[in-house]
């Protein structure tokens, strides 16, 4: 399935380290970190799993659920568990999916055929509360993820959401953001007395 963004995340219901989780039931009004992984006990992985439940924190403090995927059985993921918080130095503190029959990965695209059609892919969606696909990223199996980029999308994400601003390249919390060229420079003037620089006619910057 070829998902984009803005697209409702496909619902779906498979069994999990918690439980069976529904998956629309399971993220309620909160934002979703739904990412994969190519198989358990392999080596990139497992450093990827105890980086996001050093990080679960972070992901709360966002009202964001992170919840992982792969191919494996319950069993397996709990076995695995073991080995990354003795390696990591932190313990699986959120879900994975043991999508046996593939059934999700297929759902959401994430078996790759050209790549291997045995594994998933390391995908990463991001999804907001009325359950639509805000971010989509795919590495390659070789290539572990940067989970603070990640983070930093998601806060891009629920300020633009809340203010009429972009967030301009390498941008970080607390860092000037681009005011939308839909508001004029006196409505901006209005909107921002702390005052902002403008660049070009489109290209106008604030501190918030």
């Amino acid at each position: 399935m070829n998902l984009q963004l803005g697209q409702i995340a496909p619902d779906f219901t498979q069994q999990s380290t918690h439980g069976e989780i529904r998956f629309h039931d399971w993220l309620g009004d909160q934002w979703g970190l739904f990412f994969s992984h190519p198989k358990n006990f392999t080596p990139v992985c497992t450093t990827e799993l105890g980086e996001v439940a050093r990080l679960k924190p972070e992901f709360d403090r966002r009202l964001v659920k992170p919840i992982g995927l792969s191919v494996d059985a319950v069993q397996a993921h709990e076995d695995w568990a073991d080995d990354i918080e003795q390696t990591q130095g932190h313990a699986l503190n959120f879900p994975m999916i043991a999508d046996v029959d593939a059934g999700v990965a297929d759902l959401y695209g994430m078996i790759h055929p050209e790549a291997d059609p045995t594994v998933t892919v390391r995908s990463i969606f991001v999804i907001d509360p009325a359950k639509k696909i805000r971010l989509i990223l795919t590495y390659p199996p070789s290539a572990g993820r940067n989970f603070q980029e990640v983070l930093r999308v998601i806060d891009s994400l629920q300020l633009t959401d809340t203010q009429k601003v972009s967030t301009p390249v390498n941008w970080f919390p607390g860092e000037r953001v681009v005011i939308s060229p839909a508001i004029s420079d006196e409505a901006a003037r209005q909107k921002y007395p702390q005052g902002f620089e403008t660049l070009r006619p489109y290209l106008r910057l604030v501190q918030l």
